[in-house]
C-alpha cells in the first residue's frame, strides 16, 4: 500500500528564526535561500523506509515554471546524484513522521514557491501530495549569496532594523527626519511580492522575469522602475510643484508602511504624493524586505545634469537673483537616493558592494524611468562607462557648476565651479541615531589632484562616447579649478590665467540668529576690501524662496546697498527680513536663498554671493510614561506647539512606529491658537519586542512636517 502523507506537514516556527523571518511572521514558512530548512511529514499508514522508499519533491514558482529557466526544481532525497541544485537530507525517522531538511540554492529566484512531493513506494506506487506554500528571499547571511554581507552590525543595521534617519535640509543645517520602514509590519511582504508581479518586465514576460529573480541586480531594477508610477501602476506619484489638494504633501509621511498598503488596497493605483526622500525611504522598504541590505543616503548640493556634460547651469540675472533654465539642470538642495549591497558579476572584479539605485523619476535607464544599480567605488574612480547609469550618478556628486548672467537677453558664460556639487553625503549610523558622512566613499578629496583626474577621466570617457552619436566635444571642456569660500562668492570676470584676475573685494553673509520659523531674519553682508585702493560697491540684495529640487520662486525681498571701502578695509551692511515679509511665500521647503550681486563702479568685475537658510521648527517632544512591555498596555505622552505668532487651522498629528502601534494613528486637533503649547496621551500596547521607535508629525494650513522621534525598548511580557 501507498504510504499517505494525508495527516499532512508542518514546519517549525524555528525556522523563521533560524532565517531571521520571525520579526515577518511565524505562520507560515518564510526561509532564506542558500539556509536549510526543516520539515516534517506525518504518514497515516505507516512509516517512512529508507532505501525501500523514496520522497521526490517539487518546488515550483510563477505561473510558467519551468525545468530550463530554474523556476521548477525536482530533487529526490534518496542519496544518490540529483541534477538539481535544490537539495534535500533525512534528518530523523520515526514510526508515523519523518523529519526532513530542504535547501535552495543561493542562487535561487526569490517570490513565492509551491511544495509538493511525489512518494515511490517499493510496491511500485507513485502517490503525489501538494503540501502548500512558502516565501523564498535574499539571504545576506549565506556567503555565497550575491548579497553577503560579513558584518552582523551591519545586517542587523541594514536588512532587520525597521526605522531610521532620512537626512534633510541644507549642507549648512542638516535635519535627521525618523521614517518608520516597516518591512516586517502584516501584509508587507505580500505587498512586495505583488509589486514585482506588477512590473512591466512581469507583464511583458512573466516566465522569464521570475527566472531572473535570483539576481539583484535585475530585482533592485524592477523595483527601482515600481517605486514610482511614470512608467507603471507603480507605488508613487511624484509631485514637485506645491499643489497637493488631491493628494499628500511629500513632507507629511513618516513611515513606507501606510504609503504600500494604500497603494495595495486601492488597486495598486499610485499613492499621491512622493518626492525623493519618499521615494528612497519606500525602496528600502521593498529591499530590506526581501532581503537585500540597503541603506537610504542623502547627498547635499546634488546636481541633476539634463544633457551628460557632467556641467550644471545656473543663471542669474543682473540682481544676483537665481533664475529657471530652459536645459532644466538644477543643483537640489538636497536629493536622496539608496544604496544596495550586491556582488557585480557583471562589472569587472572589484566594483560590488554598494551600489546606487534612485527610484526618483528623473531621466530615463533603458526606456524606464530608473537609476542603477550603478558602483559606488565606480563612481569614485570615474568609471562611467560600466553599467547602470554610472554617468548619471557621477554628475550627482562630482559635476562642476557653471554660472550665467543673463542681460539683455543674452547669456554670458563667467564661472566654473568644480566644488560645489555633492557635499557631506550621509546615511544613518550603524546600530546609533548618529549621521555617518560617507562623502569619501563617492569622491576624492574637493581641490585634490585625484579628484581633478577622476573628473578628467569622466569627462573624456564621455566625450569619446559622445562622439558617436552627437558633436558636443565643445561642450565637455573643463574650466581651470576655482577655490571658492564658504559662501560660494564667484568673480563673474569669464575666467582668464591673468593674475589681474584675483579679485580684490570679497563678499560674504553672516546669520546674526538662528533662522526659526515665525520669526524675523537678521543678518548681516561683509565686505573686504583686500586691494591697497578705495573701493566704491553697489550691491543689489534680493531673497527668493527654492524648492529643494533647487527650482527658485519668485524674489519676495530686495534692497541696494552703496559701500565705500577703505584699503583693506571690511564693513558690514545689517539686512531684515520679517516674518510678514516671507510669511506667504515660503515652500514647504522652507528655504529661503539670499543672494548679493555687487559691482564697482570703477570696474567691471562683479562678485556674486549667495547662501541658502533652512527655516527651524520646534520638534514635537514625546514621552514613554511607563515601562513597555509586549502585549500590556502603554501610555504615550507627545508635546506639540505652534510656534507662529497666528492662530493656525486644520492641525492633524500623526503618529506611528512598528511593533508599536498595529496602523497608523491620527489625531484631528483643529485650531492651535498663536504660540500655544499643547500635549495629548495615547494609548497603545506593543506587540513586537526590542528596539523600536516612535515617528511622529503635525500639519496644518501654514506648516506641514514638525516632526519628532523617541526610541523604545520593549521588554518581553513576564
Amino acid at each position: 500500500m501507498a504510504q499517505d502523507v494525508s495527516r499532512g506537514w508542518n514546519f517549525s516556527s524555528r525556522n523563521n528564526v533560524r532565517h531571521h523571518t520571525e520579526e515577518i511572521t511565524v505562520d507560515h514558512l518564510l526561509v532564506r535561500r542558500g539556509q536549510a530548512f526543516s520539515l516534517t511529514l506525518y504518514f497515516r499508514n505507516r512509516g517512512f523506509q529508507p532505501g525501500l522508499d523514496n520522497i521526490i519533491f517539487v518546488v515550483e514558482t510563477g505561473p510558467l515554471p519551468d525545468l530550463a529557466l530554474g523556476t521548477r526544481a525536482v530533487f529526490s532525497l534518496a542519496r544518490h546524484h540529483s541534477p538539481s541544485p535544490w537539495i534535500a537530507w533525512l534528518e530523523t525517522n520515526g514510526a508515523t513522521s519523518t523529519e526532513v531538511s530542504l535547501c535552495a540554492p543561493p542562487t535561487a529566484a526569490v517570490g513565492r514557491y509551491l511544495l509538493k512531493i511525489h512518494i515511490d513506494s517499493f510496491q511500485g506506487s507513485v502517490t503525489a501530495y501538494q503540501l502548500g506554500e512558502f516565501i523564498l528571499l535574499f539571504n545576506p547571511w549565506c556567503p555565497e549569496d550575491a548579497v553577503y554581507l560579513d558584518s552582523e552590525p551591519q545586517r542587523q543595521e541594514y536588512v532587520m532594523n525597521d526605522y531610521g534617519f532620512i537626512y534633510q535640509g541644507s549642507k549648512n543645517w542638516i535635519r535627521p527626519c525618523p521614517w518608520n520602514y516597516g518591512q516586517f509590519e502584516d501584509k508587507i511582504i505580500d505587498i512586495c511580492l505583488k509589486l514585482l508581479d506588477k512590473s512591466l518586465h512581469f507583464q511583458t514576460d512573466p516566465a522569464t522575469d521570475c527566472a531572473l529573480r535570483g539576481s539583484p541586480v535585475y530585482v533592485s531594477r524592477v523595483v527601482c522602475a515600481m517605486i514610482n508610477s511614470n512608467d507603471d501602476n507603480g507605488v508613487l506619484n511624484g509631485n514637485w510643484s506645491e499643489n497637493y489638494t488631491d493628494g499628500a504633501n511629500p513632507a507629511e509621511w513618516t513611515g513606507s508602511v501606510a504609503i504600500l498598503k494604500q497603494w495595495n488596497a486601492t488597486g495598486c493605483q499610485p499613492v499621491r504624493y512622493g518626492q525623493c526622500w519618499v521615494f528612497a525611504a519606500v525602496m528600502c522598504t521593498v529591499m530590506r524586505c526581501l532581503g537585500i541590505p540597503t541603506r537610504v543616503i542623502t547627498n547635499f548640493d546634488s546636481g541633476h545634469d539634463t544633457d551628460g556634460n557632467l556641467i550644471i547651469d545656473e543663471y542669474y540675472d543682473n540682481t544676483g537673483r537665481i533664475l529657471g533654465n530652459k536645459k532644466k539642470d538644477t543643483i537640489w538642495n538636497f536629493h536622496v537616493w539608496n544604496e544596495c549591497w550586491m556582488a557585480r558579476k557583471d562589472l569587472p572584479p572589484g566594483y560590488g558592494g554598494w551600489q546606487v539605485l534612485d527610484a526618483t523619476p528623473q531621466e530615463m535607464s533603458n526606456g524606464v524611468y530608473c537609476c542603477g544599480p550603478a558602483s559606488v567605488r565606480a563612481i569614485k574612480e570615474g568609471e562611467v562607462d560600466l553599467n547602470y547609469d554610472t554617468p548619471f550618478v557621477f554628475s550627482m556628486v562630482n559635476a562642476d557648476c557653471m554660472s550665467w548672467l543673463v542681460q539683455g537677453g543674452k547669456e554670458q558664460k563667467l564661472h566654473q565651479d568644480t566644488s560645489s556639487v555633492g557635499n557631506f553625503i550621509s546615511t544613518k549610523s550603524i546600530q546609533s541615531d548618529e549621521r555617518d558622512d560617507i562623502t569619501e566613499n563617492y569622491k576624492y578629496e574637493e581641490g585634490s589632484l585625484q579628484e581633478r583626474q577622476v573628473f578628467l577621466k569622466a569627462l573624456q570617457k564621455l566625450k569619446a562616447r559622445s562622439f558617436h552619436g552627437s558633436q558636443r566635444g565643445a561642450e565637455l571642456q573643463p574650466s581651470r579649478p576655482t577655490s571658492l569660500s564658504q559662501d560660494s562668492p564667484r568673480s563673474l570676470h569669464t575666467p582668464s590665467l591673468q593674475p589681474s584676475d584675483v579679485v580684490q573685494v570679497s563678499l560674504k553673509f553672516k546669520l546674526l540668529d538662528p533662522p526659526n520659523m515665525g520669526q524675523d531674519i537678521c543678518f548681516v553682508l561683509l565686505a573686504l576690501n583686500m586691494s591697497s585702493q578705495f573701493k566704491d560697491l553697489k550691491v543689489n540684495l534680493s531673497a527668493q524662496s527654492l524648492l529643494h529640487d533647487g527650482s527658485p520662486l519668485s524674489p519676495f525681498w530686495q534692497d541696494t546697498a552703496f559701500i565705500t571701502l577703505s584699503p583693506k578695509e571690511a564693513k558690514t551692511y545689517p539686512c531684515k527680513i520679517s516674518y510678514s515679509q516671507y510669511s506667504q511665500y515660503l515652500s514647504t521647503d522652507k528655504l529661503i536663498r539670499i543672494s548679493a550681486l555687487g559691482e564697482e563702479k570703477s570696474s567691471p568685475e562683479k562678485i556674486l554671493v549667495n547662501k541658502i537658510i533652512t527655516l527651524s521648527y520646534p520638534s514635537i517632544t514625546i514621552n514613554v510614561l511607563g515601562a513597555a512591555v509586549v502585549n500590556q498596555p502603554l501610555s504615550i505622552q507627545v508635546i506639540f506647539s505652534n510656534p507662529l505668532s497666528e492662530q493656525v487651522e486644520d492641525c492633524v498629528l500623526t503618529v506611528e512606529g512598528s511593533g508599536l502601534f498595529k496602523k497608523q494613528q491620527k489625531v484631528f486637533l483643529g485650531v492651535l491658537k498663536p504660540q500655544h503649547r499643547a500635549s495629548i496621551i495615547l494609548e497603545t500596547v506593543p506587540f513586537k519586542s526590542g528596539q523600536r521607535q516612535i515617528q511622529a508629525n503635525m500639519r496644518s494650513n501654514k506648516f506641514k512636517d514638525i516632526k519628532g522621534y523617541r526610541n523604545v525598548y520593549v521588554d518581553f511580557a513576564l
